[in-house]
């Protein structure tokens, strides 16, 4: 069963938005074409609290993209996004949103981080994606979205762990910081995870 998986197309990623990547509104319109290619489309959104450990508003006397020990791992804090319930925390109005089966939320939990679909950036929890994923019987994942260094990088890497061959569609995803992903293909390439374009499915 092919399937893709959408991350975090979300309004507070977009130029405009709280954590805005640059040209994040450009993979939609690619998003939205590719998705008839697959038998089984599923997204992410990050669904944060509004106490959010991962915010520099609640850490008094910390910047926005300053970095604080947590749970045996540096965590950078980040301007406010995707509060539950927010408009920010909606997908992108221009998304084609009535093909996906699911949504798996994450980042709920206040106290940790959650970059990655499959785990929180400690392991603690699963967000239950592999299980659904191994249910459906799907062997190959394709990943793409928002933001490609971060949360799509995370999720290419887990699922990979998980035992899932895995696609990355370069020009549906975008980065936070194109000099930082270019060290990041280089070690999905290492590892196996192949590097596709929308013209390649």
């Amino acid at each position: 069963m092919k399937t893709l998986l959408v991350i975090d197309v979300q309004n507070d990623f977009m130029p405009g938005g709280s954590l805005s990547v640059p040209d994040g509104d450009k993979v939609v319109p690619v998003i939205n074409t590719i998705q008839d290619k697959f038998d089984l489309v599923i997204a992410t959104q990050d669904w944060h609290p509004k106490d959010h450990v991962s915010f520099a508003s609640n850490h008094s006397g910390k910047a926005v993209f300053e970095q604080i020990p947590l749970h045996g791992k540096a965590q950078t804090l980040w301007p406010d996004h995707c509060v539950q319930g927010s408009e920010g925390a909606d997908f992108h109005p221009d998304l084609k949103t009535n093909v996906f089966e699911a949504v798996f939320k994450k980042g709920t939990d206040k106290e940790i981080d959650s970059y990655s679909a499959f785990y929180d950036n400690g392991h603690l929890k699963s967000t239950g994606l592999a299980g659904y994923l191994k249910e459906k019987g799907v062997t190959a994942l394709y990943l793409c979205g928002l933001a490609a260094d971060i949360c799509v990088y995370f999720s290419a890497y887990d699922a990979f762990k998980e035992g899932f061959s895995c696609y990355f569609i370069e020009d549906a995803s975008k980065a936070l910081d194109d000099n930082v992903f270019e060290t990041l293909k280089k070690e999905m390439k290492a590892m196996g995870i192949a590097i596709v374009n929308s013209n390649d499915l």
